[in-house]
């Protein structure tokens, strides 16, 4: 079923938002919660990092919204932290119910968004300012980008690749 959007100009968006809510689960299925804090020998972004600071981007879009909800690992990723060392992260588990939590109502405020709210800027960091529309767009991006390094990371610890359907 189509989703009818306010405004044209988020009709592709919310495709892959859809798109986005369904391949993060995707990518996860199966992956241990001691997997998901490897990094093999580098210092890139394990999988309980980057599966954790997707769901908390997604409360943080949704609060600009008016929504209250924070996930429940909101402190380990509350302003923009990066990945902490020697910290053990939630279980991808308690991720997954935080990112089925946020999703239908952050989808119902994209759907929902007038031309005023989507055109109106903020400042995003001092001397940064955006509108609403670039920062879903971004967001949207981000997501596509962290769910593949996601897969990266599926194929590099020896699991399947993950399906699409």
């Amino acid at each position: 079923m189509e989703t009818i959007t306010a405004v044209s100009r988020m009709h592709s968006h919310i495709i892959l938002y859809d798109m986005h809510s369904r391949y993060l689960i995707s990518a996860l299925d199966g992956i241990s919660d001691s997997d998901a804090h490897q990094r093999l020998n580098t210092k890139a972004n394990h999988i309980a990092w980057l599966t954790g600071s997707l769901v908390q981007e997604r409360y943080e879009l949704a609060a600009l919204f008016g929504s209250t909800l924070k996930q429940q690992a909101f402190d380990l990723f509350k302003d923009h932290q990066g990945i902490l060392d020697n910290i053990t992260y939630p279980p991808l588990s308690q991720f997954k119910d935080d990112w089925e939590k946020i999703s239908p109502v952050l989808k119902d405020a994209l759907v929902n968004a007038g031309e005023e709210k989507l055109d109106s800027s903020f400042e995003m960091m001092p001397g940064m300012k955006m509108t609403y529309f670039e920062l879903i767009t971004f967001t949207i991006y981000r997501e596509a980008n962290c769910i593949g390094q996601i897969a990266l990371w599926r194929r590099l610890l020896g699991y399947p690749a993950m399906k699409y359907m």
